[in-house]
């Protein structure tokens, strides 16, 4: 087949070629889906506190809305910008190639050797176009999380409309549950993922640049 119909293989090629590692639209979707999840998680504890499901509840200084109504309002932005720039970003990690070539192969057996090498310290880094194994299962299990997230949060948005998903959730109850935990995991990988970029600042420099 001409390689004329595989331009986004081609572009992906490209740019690793003259150096780059992160091409534009994964840096510009990368910064939107980060803008989306602090948007998401500090406007969904404060929509939490309302009605919360433990006993506990967050504090007013680090959530979004300042009161129920202003929170669902911000929380349906950060749901659409969410999903669309999911979606977008998804997509283009298909289309590319990109998804295939960074995330794949990954193993149980091949997360294990690299979580150990890690906490050993004998884990490099020199090319960061390349992801170890912890970072693919990590980056694979964050795109089902959102998924998870989006399903969730559609239960909770139109209950009615999406009965079929609230049953196959256990109900909105249970679906409010599924939400906390997913985001909470979300939460929880943005942590780490910032944990590892203080250890590691080129990658931070890289997804600004994209070299």
């Amino acid at each position: 087949m001409p390689a004329a119909l595989h331009p986004p293989r081609l572009a992906m090629h490209a740019n690793q070629e003259n150096g780059a590692i992160h091409p534009g639209w994964l840096r510009v979707t990368h910064w939107l889906n980060a803008l989306a999840v602090v948007v998401m998680a500090s406007s969904g504890w404060r929509i939490y506190n309302a009605s919360p499901i433990f006993d506990f509840t967050f504090p007013d200084g680090i959530t979004l809305g300042g009161w129920l109504a202003g929170a669902l309002q911000w929380h349906f932005a950060g749901m659409w910008l969410l999903a669309a720039n999911g979606v977008l970003y998804l997509f283009l990690n298909i289309a590319s190639g990109r998804l295939f070539h960074r995330f794949f192969p990954v193993s149980p057996r091949g997360v294990l050797h690299d979580a150990m090498a890690a906490l050993r310290g004998k884990l490099a880094h020199d090319d960061l176009r390349r992801y170890n194994q912890v970072q693919r299962a990590a980056y694979l299990f964050v795109i089902l999380d959102i998924c998870v997230l989006v399903i969730s949060g559609l239960v909770l948005w139109k209950s009615v409309q999406f009965g079929l998903l609230r049953e196959l959730l256990g109900g909105y109850e249970t679906a409010r549950r599924v939400h906390f935990v997913a985001m909470s995991l979300l939460v929880g990988f943005v942590g780490v993922h910032l944990v590892m970029v203080a250890l590691v600042p080129r990658t931070l420099r890289t997804m600004i640049r994209g070299r």
